[in-house]
């Protein structure tokens, strides 16, 4: 049975966005400070996610209060007040969390896919847009910065994305950080598989998906994965390949 759960002052906002349309709006009570909302994320994440990047849903869902105000704090935030940098850590954080929070509205499940139109037609308020996941990956985040980290830092609730980090990401941090996600997901042996007896190396199907993304930085494939991990490159000959992709959810449980 779905949750019947509600989101308190989050939905408030979602009333006052689609009774103005879905451009931006403002919100009532004025705008958190990236400040708040950083520190409100790492609180939230440190007390549900794990090391293993995998969250208990089933807890949030009971104890909601602290992802209502996380939630209230995303709609209501006034993004065009903030420096390019936070604008780029405030949409990660956001796409982050908005996951978690729809996923909760329908636990219990087993896939995000078990939610029709999750990432193209649910609409959320970020920032007192409404937008889907989509558009805040490539409308908010793709098309403005032109980095191909940031696939490694959003984390859409499958078992196969990268493990979610359990500290928010910070404009001024945000290089370092999104190098220590990339570095921290390609060193991971269950996320390239290599196999040396084989001489073969299977990377994650994102590496085909946004090839565009990853060929703009000068490195695709293998070559890219190799500036992350040193001492610990996978020898250029391996023959590369894909593994399948796990939509199965990314839960404690």
């Amino acid at each position: 049975m779905k949750s019947l759960r509600s989101f308190g002052k989050f939905w408030l906002v979602v009333l006052l966005v689609l009774g103005f349309g879905a451009g931006p709006v403002s919100a009532a009570g004025g705008s958190p400070s990236i400040t708040a909302i950083t520190a409100q994320t790492t609180a939230f994440l440190q007390k549900f996610v794990n090391k293993d990047g995998k969250v208990d849903y089933a807890t949030i869902q009971f104890r909601s209060a602290q992802l209502d105000e996380l939630l209230t704090s995303i709609a209501e935030f006034d993004v065009a007040k903030a420096s390019a940098a936070d604008q780029y850590a405030f949409y990660l954080n956001a796409y982050n969390i908005l996951v978690i929070g729809e996923i909760v509205r329908n636990y219990p499940l087993e896939s995000v896919q078990d939610m029709p139109g999750f990432f193209n037609k649910t609409r959320m308020v970020v920032g007192r847009e409404l937008l889907t996941l989509d558009q805040i990956e490539t409308d908010k985040l793709r098309k403005i910065y032109d980095d191909p980290r940031l696939h490694f830092a959003l984390v859409c609730g499958t078992n196969s994305c990268p493990r979610l980090s359990r500290t928010a990401y910070v404009g001024k941090d945000l290089f370092v950080q999104l190098n220590n996600q990339a570095r921290f997901a390609l060193l991971d042996p269950t996320y390239v598989k290599v196999n040396p007896a084989d001489k073969t190396v299977k990377l994650p199907e994102i590496f085909k998906w946004y090839e565009a993304d990853f060929s703009a930085s000068g490195k695709t494939g293998l070559f890219y994965v190799n500036q992350f991990r040193k001492d610990n490159r996978v020898p250029s000959w391996f023959a590369v390949d894909y593994y399948p992709y796990n939509w199965s959810l990314n839960d404690q449980k």
